[in-house]
């Protein structure tokens, strides 16, 4: 038996255990994937990585920033550029922005907040109910190998922090959650993304070296299917290799959210970018798709986090509380944080990282 459980290692579920742990609560998270940092993704490729997920650290607010502080000072993020790229009407124009990149992937950053947590990976919450004794139970499913841990967990307060539509498989009024707290997830809508992570000649480090201008990251606001560009190999300490990541727009990943040759999709995506930047964009020697289901959240609730109220302690948090992704989501973390803390033991809590 745990104090809590968070549903989901994303940042949101992260910084909200961690703070619940530190002040002394019992925690456990419970995420379906190998590993932490949710949409602060890299995967491991080609004997390189590719962070698939967030782009950069960009000081969005006081959360970020204080992130951003602590990782730098730990050299776990480093400066990667201070300034970004536009595409508009055939051109390239820059923008100042300081973006913090890890070397090592950028999911060392939920790494890092994972520290010293109890997190069960490879579990998908399927079930919650209320115990005899007036407790949460989370019946789990396995999703990978890992038979190790039990596939049931009970908790005094549950945090669900993944996006809406996840959460609603298994949150209903059966279980005592009121129908205004249910509509209000309902609300909520997400764009999706499709990423293409591809790689390159080493000979062509040399037609990079000549760009000019010079770019790492560029952005395509008036495109029907590109979202950004960035020079992913450049974050990391030797590259090999040129290595590209391509976002694409929701338009274009709704087009495609069900494809199954998502090579071919990734392809398409090369393509376009090669008609407007360099045209052996679309040669590159490997590449890997990933389909992003709940990329961004549309069109988030107005509020910190969503306790739901008249029941056991339950609250859901994310970036689909507030506005602003990553800064979203870590406010949303630390005020699911202090909820919880109120409906248990009131215990004083960490403001730092």
């Amino acid at each position: 038996m745990f104090d809590v459980v968070a549903i989901g290692a994303g940042m949101a579920g992260l910084i909200c255990a961690r703070q619940l742990r530190l002040a002394g609560y019992s925690v456990a998270v419970v995420e379906k994937s190998r590993g932490p940092g949710g949409r602060v993704a890299t995967r491991r490729v080609h004997g390189t990585r590719a962070d698939h997920g967030a782009r950069y650290l960009e000081p969005q607010g006081d959360a970020v920033q204080a992130l951003i502080d602590v990782l730098v000072d730990r050299q776990i993020l480093k400066l990667w550029t201070d300034s970004v790229g536009e595409f508009r009407q055939g051109e390239i124009s820059f923008i100042p922005s300081s973006c913090y990149v890890a070397p090592a992937g950028m999911n060392t950053v939920g790494k890092y907040i994972a520290e010293g947590l109890d997190i069960w990976y490879g579990r998908r919450v399927k079930a919650i109910s209320r115990t005899d004794s007036q407790m949460w139970r989370l019946s789990l499913e396995v999703t990978d190998d890992n038979l190790e841990l039990p596939q049931e967990l009970i908790a005094k307060a549950v945090v669900v922090a993944i996006p809406a539509p996840q959460a609603l498989m298994f949150l209903d009024s059966e279980i005592g959650l009121s129908p205004d707290f249910i509509d209000k997830l309902r609300s909520v809508e997400y764009d999706p993304c499709i990423t293409v992570m591809a790689g390159y000649s080493a000979a062509r480090n040399s037609d990079l070296s000549n760009l000019n201008p010079q770019w790492k990251s560029v952005s395509f606001p008036d495109d029907s299917d590109l979202a950004w560009i960035g020079l992913d190999s450049s974050k990391r300490i030797d590259p090999q290799q040129p290595v590209f990541v391509v976002h694409s727009n929701a338009n274009f990943a709704d087009r495609y959210l069900e494809t199954t040759d998502l090579d071919t999709v990734g392809q398409e995506l090369l393509d376009r970018t090669s008609e407007h930047l360099m045209p052996w964009l679309n040669q590159p020697e490997w590449l890997q798709v990933h389909r992003w289901r709940y990329a961004f959240c549309r069109n988030p609730l107005p509020v910190s986090c969503l306790p739901a109220e008249g029941t056991l302690p339950l609250v859901c948090a994310g970036d689909l509380c507030g506005d602003g992704q990553i800064e979203a989501a870590l406010r949303s973390g630390l005020a699911a944080a202090s909820w919880v803390n109120s409906q248990l033991q009131d215990l004083p809590l960490s403001l730092g990282l």
